[in-house]
């Protein structure tokens, strides 16, 4: 508060916020969304006409893009599939790991998987269809450093064999082996669509998209439900090939074509925006041509904080976080998260003085929320008219 600024105008300030929440609130209850968005709409042109400066932002609050209440119920066994995606998450890490004893230098990543295990669980269990008399079946884009954890999933179903494992990245070894990310010419009754290159695979997405499209239209093939789903890490989007089409999926209306983007905050040597936001960065890159944007960004846990943030000082602070911090956060323990997250302001401290801070420390982020990452994926298959892109942190 400035100290010229007069306690009174603090407060009608705070009253007027109110009253203007509160006239929202009534317009969402009794005449619904759309009504809602319009009458903002209409406000917002008003105060252009009257020469009001409202900055630009192409960002939406650092939130779930789906609130608790429209969340889609997820179908299946929770524990279950945690159980299974445990067992696999563990041998993508062995199987690298091993390799790395055997033979030295053989690289490798872990990292990648485990932090996107979810993201591939919840899409192999309840969403990928393969091909059949009655579908031509989903193309599945494979970010090229997730790929142990593919393997992994093949051998618990029987695919592959554990001498294969033992060999991850040396194809020629006696019993066979593995390669090192997905390409067809390698393996060609295993991988479908080489990704790793040089943003390959969202390029090739956006375009598999458009000529299943383009054959739907000129009706050289059936119309189909089959979606294009490439998935990728955020650090390469900085690849010029990775975005550089994507304003051509927008306008071609292609909502066949589903990105999913793990944001783990991280690339192979540092941090991806270490001072900035890099889900509020590409938010802004896809929305501004068109995309529909789906945020993941926290599990469950913190519905009921957020449930009870009235006055949105709590999304304030979630907007104020940058990724560095975020990163410090994920690995500080419960203590220092309710010092430097909530302690910067008194009443988020008070929000969670019921909380332990082994609670505040196991509180997920959304990416790790099979119940989060079920209802996105189920908007983004039913959304109709635009490519969706899902912005998942982990």
């Amino acid at each position: 508060m400035a100290m010229n600024e007069p306690k009174e105008d603090i407060n009608l300030d705070n009253i007027e916020s109110s009253e203007w929440r509160d006239s929202i609130e009534y317009v969402i209850q009794n005449r619904g969304e759309k009504r809602t968005s319009q009458l903002l709409k209409e406000l917002e042109t008003y105060a252009y006409s009257a020469g009001v400066e409202i900055p630009f932002s192409a960002n939406t609050p650092y939130i779930n893009t789906i609130p608790v209440d429209k969340q889609h119920v997820f179908p299946g066994s929770i524990n279950t599939e945690k159980r299974i995606r445990s067992l696999i998450r563990w041998n993508a890490m062995s199987m690298v790991v091993k390799a790395n004893k055997e033979e030295n230098g053989i690289g490798g990543h872990i990292s990648t998987y485990a932090s996107a295990a979810t993201l591939y669980e919840v899409g192999f269990n309840h969403f990928f269809r393969a091909r059949s008399e009655d579908h031509e079946g989903d193309s599945i884009y494979i970010q090229g450093h997730t790929a142990p954890g593919v393997y992994s999933r093949a051998f618990l179903e029987g695919r592959i064999t554990e001498d294969q494992l033992t060999n991850f990245r040396r194809e020629l070894k006696e019993g066979g082996g593995l390669s090192s990310y997905p390409h067809p010419w390698l393996m060609p009754d295993f991988w479908e669509f080489p990704t790793v290159s040089m943003g390959l695979g969202p390029l090739m997405a956006i375009y598999q998209a458009r000529f299943n499209r383009y054959l739907e239209d000129r009706g050289l093939k059936k119309p189909s439900d089959a979606k294009v789903w490439a998935f990728l890490g955020d650090g390469e989007t900085d690849e010029p090939e990775t975005l550089g089409s994507i304003s051509l999926a927008a306008r071609e209306k292609l909502d066949n074509l589903i990105f999913v983007i793990n944001c783990n905050l991280q690339r192979l040597d540092g941090p991806v925006r270490g001072n900035g936001n890099i889900v509020q960065e590409l938010e802004a890159s896809f929305r501004g041509v068109g995309w529909n944007v789906i945020k993941v960004l926290w599990g469950g846990d913190w519905d009921k904080l957020l449930a009870k943030d009235k006055d949105g000082l709590l999304v304030k602070r979630m907007n104020e976080l940058i990724d560095g911090e975020s990163q410090k956060l994920s690995i500080a323990d419960g203590a220092y998260i309710r010092k430097h997250f909530f302690g910067k302001y008194p009443e988020l401290l008070e929000m969670v003085k019921d909380y332990s801070d082994e609670q505040l420390e196991k509180m997920r982020r959304g990416g790790h929320d099979a119940e989060k990452v079920y209802s996105a994926y189920k908007s983004a298959t039913d959304h109709k008219g635009a490519p969706t892109v899902i912005l998942v942190r982990t």
